[in-house]
């Protein structure tokens, strides 16, 4: 984050607290076997651990399927978490995602704007989707976080357990 996490998030209102429910979804992307791709898994685990959430629907995938908009068109909220290798994120990053039909439906590397925008048009249905983004550093055959994602793992997780 390149602000301080209160005022760079208070265009967000949802907290974790708005997904603790059985209409709700967090969807951690990831591989734990790849260093730092094992963000989102990391996410959920802390999410289990703390007890935050509990009667919301945990999931985690190596990564996003086009068959995942037929299982979010049953959800009211989504919260996707995964990692990201974009250079200008400080941190961690938590956006609302809107709908947007894309060409990465057809690879391995769909977007969570490509699964909403396929929810909206085969199910009719649009839940209220949020993406956290968490910063990582290497993503080589290894297990365990390296320390700098480590570090924003728990910078979100704090900013998270303080708006709970």
């Amino acid at each position: 984050m390149n602000l301080s996490a209160d005022k760079a998030f208070s265009h967000i209102t949802a907290i974790l607290a708005d997904y603790n429910n059985a209409d709700s979804l967090i969807y951690g992307i990831g591989n734990i076997g790849r260093q730092d791709d094992g963000l989102g898994w990391a996410f959920i685990d802390w999410l289990e651990q703390e007890s935050i959430c509990p009667k919301a629907e945990l999931m985690r995938h190596y990564q996003l399927h086009l068959e995942d908009a037929d299982m979010i068109s049953y959800k009211k909220k989504v919260l996707f978490v995964d990692a990201s290798k974009v250079p200008t994120l400080d941190t961690f990053q938590l956006e609302n995602v809107k709908p947007k039909m894309d060409f990465s439906f057809t690879s391995h590397a769909i977007s969570v704007e490509a699964i909403l925008a396929t929810c909206q048009t085969c199910f009719d249905n649009t839940p209220d989707v949020q993406f956290l983004t968490i910063k990582g550093y290497e993503w080589e055959l290894q297990q365990g976080l390296t320390k700098k994602a480590q570090r924003n793992l728990t910078l979100s997780t704090n900013f998270f357990k303080k708006h709970y």
